[in-house]
């Protein structure tokens, strides 16, 4: 019994692997800035868990929700640019789904 291993296709997986992780870490990082700069200011109130993870408490929530309307305000951009920020956030998000899904469809359907 001899084992051997295709160098080449490891190498082809690895790089595609890591360009599919840049793609989307990288769209997903635009999608957020554009989702802040046109107004949207996400604002996730943390699960609660257990033993070493620090929660935020319900005051540091309402702190951080009222900092997000504070920052949404003050947004200098016009009806339009924000529109155009959200519509390319959108997109962004999209790309990041597409690049999931391809892979998804990679390994579900080539053998």
């Amino acid at each position: 019994m001899n084992l051997t291993i295709d160098w080449l296709a490891f190498v082809q997986v690895f790089v595609a692997a890591l360009l599919a992780a840049s793609v989307v870490v990288s769209f997903y990082a635009v999608g957020l800035r554009l989702l802040v700069r046109a107004g949207r200011v996400p604002v996730v109130i943390p699960a609660t868990f257990t033993d070493a993870l620090t929660v935020m408490t319900p005051k540091e929530q309402k702190r951080a929700a009222k900092a997000a309307k504070k920052a949404a305000k003050k947004n200098p951009l016009s009806v339009a640019q924000k529109r155009v920020a959200l519509i390319g956030a959108y997109a962004s998000f999209a790309v990041c789904g597409l690049v999931v899904l391809g892979g998804l469809l990679l390994i579900l359907f080539n053998h």
